[in-house]
Formats: C-alpha cells, structure tokens, sequence
C-alpha cells in the first residue's frame, strides 16, 4: 500500500493548505513538535510534519534548512502574507490547524500511526 501524501492528510485531518498547494504530493514520514527553532534544527529530520505556533519568516528558513514535508500552525494563529511568499519561493507548505498542538500532534500521531502499519 502506497504511504498517503500531504493532500490526503490535509483532507483526512481537516488542515488548510496555506502556502505549498503544488507541492502537495509530498509524503510525510513523521512529525515534530516544537517551538524553538533551535531544537528543530538539531532533531527534526527530512521529510518530517514541523508542528509549531511560531508565525515568523525565520520557521520558513529552518524548515527549508531541513528539508521538511510541511510547516503546521496551531492554534489559529495569523500567518502574515510575507511569511507566505517566502515559502512559496523556497517550496515549503504552510498548513494551518485550528487545534492546539497537542490535539494537532496526537491526531498526526494517530494518522501517521494507522498509515505505517498498513504498508
């Protein structure tokens, strides 16, 4: 069975894709949760779901840097339209969850969970 890509996780979990819809077919390995910038780029990994409050340009550097799947912002908050733009132009997808992190972290858990052990 063939791993779900983002588009199928966005649809499944109820995201909004913000910035990336091209790059959609990108196919998530895990996820990280964390809101210093430090800590995820000493351990998140390539090709990793990055959940995070932090609304910020420098989150679209850090997770171009590391080469991760997606950017997730919790919590509602406001992304500015120039944090969006630069992802754009370094091909990061931005998705947005109305949950806080843990909610958005367990449902991702529990999705990537459910997908690993089917293939």
């Amino acid at each position: 069975m063939e791993k779900p890509n983002l588009k199928k996780l966005i649809e499944e979990l109820h995201f909004e894709c913000l910035a990336g819809k091209a790059l959609l077919d990108r196919i998530p390995q895990s996820a990280y949760v964390s809101d210093l910038l430090s800590d995820v780029m000493g351990k998140a990994q390539a090709d990793m779901i990055w959940v995070t409050s932090q609304v910020h340009k420098n989150i679209v550097a850090v997770a171009s840097l590391k080469e991760l799947s997606a950017i997730v912002i919790v919590n509602e908050r406001p992304v500015e339209k120039e944090l969006l733009e630069q992802a754009e132009n370094e091909e990061i997808v931005v998705l947005s969850s109305n949950l806080p992190a843990f909610e958005t972290a367990g449902r991702l858990y529990n999705y990537l969970e459910i997908v690993n052990r089917k293939s």
